[in-house]
């Protein structure tokens, strides 16, 4: 907690600036402070538009800074491949990817520091090695750089849609046409800050496509496969939402329609505790010499009994033979 008595001659300058010059921050990181309710005068919270009298006491309450590195900690991996430059493990569902947001340790990133020490300090500090993310509650395959030279290039694949990716979600309905393709922008809900919604590009919208196919269905529930060619936050279960099909167990952004599905089928829908999401396949470019390679990550137990459950299973496995042709290798 850090206090500070505004000077006579601070009168008539908005908190924000005055803060931002002497706390020496970015104006926007004040900002944020200040709209948390972590600034107050006399014990009321202000708004960054306050301007001061001069004489003010301000208390702002600084959260303290990131460990800039993660602790290893030992933990159970699930290893699909592993060498020199890339380690490719199978995310269960629940297990957060990366420290950040109050959690500090029994994330992936941990785990994979006690595994491979040598992937601290590839490419950030807090993330090592993540060139890319699963949500917390999605399960599947999920590449790791440990070394410079793939962090670089991977992070350059994923950026440039070189790499495949391939998801099998449960919904609820029967989507029309049977597959497709949803082009929608997604950007920050204005209303909650923590969720993802269809946007304009005017509003803050980039620019999200997802492919899909339905695979199986039953009364009310589809089993799709997708792929998504941009790699948007909650990409695919913001756009099953927007089309009309959410994803069952999505705490987010679901919908109860289970209860108006077959009497066998609603126990299982309810008390299904994730969003029934699972990250297939994944094929990354030629790296270090190598061609393109594509890793699988099977379906998980609670997924596969949820399917067999509604009547979905005949869509398990994949069918291989309708694989991507392998992205262009990495130069």
């Amino acid at each position: 907690m850090t206090s500070i008595e505004a000077p006579a001659s601070a009168a008539g300058e908005r908190i924000d600036v005055y803060l931002a010059r002497v706390l020496d921050k970015p104006r926007n990181r004040v900002q944020n402070l200040i709209r948390r309710g972590l600034v107050t005068a006399g014990g009321s919270p202000l708004k960054p538009s306050y301007v001061l009298r001069g004489g003010e006491e301000i208390v702002c309450r600084l959260p303290p800074p990131p460990a800039k590195q993660p602790l290893a900690e030992p933990g159970p991996l699930s290893v699909i491949h592993e060498d020199e430059n890339l380690l490719v493990v199978d995310k269960p569902a629940g297990l957060i990817v990366h420290p950040g947001s109050g959690v500090s340790g029994g994330t992936l990133v941990n785990m994979l520091l006690h595994h491979r020490p040598g992937i601290a300090g590839v490419g950030s500090a807090e993330r090592p090695g993540i060139v890319h993310r699963l949500d917390a509650g999605t399960s599947g395959v999920l590449a790791v750089a440990c070394s410079d030279a793939a962090y670089r290039r991977l992070s350059r694949a994923f950026a440039e849609r070189e790499v495949d990716k391939v998801y099998l979600a449960v919904v609820y309905g029967r989507p029309e046409p049977l597959q497709g393709q949803i082009e929608l922008p997604i950007g920050r809900d204005p209303a909650v800050r923590t969720r993802m919604a269809v946007r304009s590009a005017a509003r803050g919208g980039r620019p999200a496509i997802s492919r899909y196919r339905l695979l199986a269905e039953a009364p009310g529930l589809s089993l799709l496969k997708l792929r998504i060619l941009t790699g948007r936050t909650h990409q695919i279960r913001v756009h099953c939402k927007a089309i009309g099909h959410p994803l069952v167990g999505d705490p987010t952004y679901g919908e109860s329609r289970w209860r108006n599905l077959e009497p066998s089928m609603r126990r299982p829908l309810r008390e299904f505790p994730r969003p029934a999401l699972h990250a297939l396949r994944l094929t990354l470019p030629g790296f270090a010499g190598a061609p393109s390679r594509t890793f699988t990550a099977p379906v998980p137990g609670d997924l596969r009994t949820l399917c067999q459950a509604c009547r979905l299973d005949q869509g398990l496995p994949i069918d291989r033979q309708d694989s991507p042709e392998p992205p262009a290798a990495l130069a």
